[in-house]
């Protein structure tokens, strides 16, 4: 039997969604590749892939680094990221912790 795997949405993902998807969404609602209210509840995995290859092409001419971003995609990146952050703090997620 051919199992469908799901991503259960960037609300119940595992450590506050500090996970290697988690950070494909976040880039992608920094580069404005989906709204910031998508959580990609119930996306198979070539969904999410297809979306990593996205979000990899977005940040190719910037080197892969938050500071090459122009001013307001960095203070986009700030916003997303510092909240989610504070999350996964809440939740427990330690920054040193292993991804799962």
């Amino acid at each position: 039997m051919k199992t469908d795997k799901r991503y259960v949405g960037i609300d119940d993902d595992v450590d506050g969604a500090m996970t290697h998807i988690g950070t494909i969404i976040r880039d992608a609602w920094v580069f404005g590749l989906i709204p910031e209210t998508e959580t990609c509840k119930d996306w198979d995995l070539a969904r999410i892939q297809a979306l990593y290859d996205q979000v990899d092409a977005a940040w190719e001419p910037y080197g892969h680094l938050v500071s090459l971003l122009p001013a307001e995609l960095r203070e986009r990146h700030a916003r997303i990221y510092d909240a989610a952050v504070a999350r996964a703090r809440g939740l427990g997620w330690s920054p040193n912790m292993e991804e799962g």
